[in-house]
């Protein structure tokens, strides 16, 4: 059995799933309080399953990127059970999730979300032959994403309301749009891609696996200092 966490954003996920398959999924509006809410839903979920912890045979969760404090409360969360339980972690990136379950259109997709400052953090995904990914997580903007995109495209992820609106009406029939219940992020697509990666060999190290964020949390920046007046 595995256990998905997903706290990337304000909508979190866990799931215990066999090989990839869902068994049972949690999923929750969590706005900041990730801290507070992950691990007794996390217990939670394992006394509906009617399971222990030392049932679970990997640990997956999703890297990011996402807002500083869910993605760090995830990520905590997750080696500490790989590190106690002695077992394998998978990291998957935030937006392949959630790009993953539009694979079977065939089209080119492109997961969006805020990355504040009015830009946005996107990726481009496509199922042919194999699912791949054809762009790397990137910060941009609507009007670049915009102008990058050629041919017709998925766009999914929690995607702000004035995106939405820029793309439609910018793209036309070029910007497919899934409804937002569509578009919701859930831990049963986390562990179904992280289970390709375990089942392939292929795990990451809980002591140097970090979060994505692709820019320095607020947190980490240095203050600016005013000089001094010789």
């Amino acid at each position: 059995m595995e256990l998905a966490i997903d706290t990337s954003t304000d909508y979190a996920s866990i799931a215990l799933s066999h090989q990839g398959v869902t068994l049972s999924e949690f999923s929750w509006h969590t706005k900041q309080n990730h801290t507070k809410e992950l691990v007794p839903n996390i217990d939670y979920l394992l006394r509906q399953a009617r399971t222990e912890p030392q049932a679970i045979e990997a640990i997956f969760v999703a890297r990011g990127p996402g807002s500083f404090n869910g993605l760090r409360v995830g990520m905590s969360a997750a080696k500490g059970f790989a590190f106690s339980l002695e077992v394998p972690l998978v990291a998957i990136g935030t937006l392949e999730i959630e790009a993953y379950p539009f694979a079977f259109t065939g089209l080119r997709i492109c997961p969006v979300h805020s990355a504040g400052r009015g830009e946005i953090a996107t990726a481009l995904y496509q199922q042919t032959n194999d699912w791949r990914c054809l762009i790397p997580e990137y910060i941009t903007t609507a009007d670049k994403l915009c102008q990058e995109t050629r041919e017709r495209t998925v766009f999914c992820g929690e995607i702000p309301l004035v995106v939405v609106e820029e793309l439609e009406s910018t793209l036309g029939d070029l910007a497919l749009v899934p409804e937002l219940a569509a578009r919701m992020r859930h831990a049963s697509q986390l562990a179904a891609l992280a289970w390709r990666r375990l089942s392939l060999g292929e795990k990451d190290d809980p002591a140097s696996l970090q979060p994505t964020y692709l820019r320095p949390p607020p947190i980490t920046q240095r203050p600016i200092t005013q000089r001094k007046v010789k």
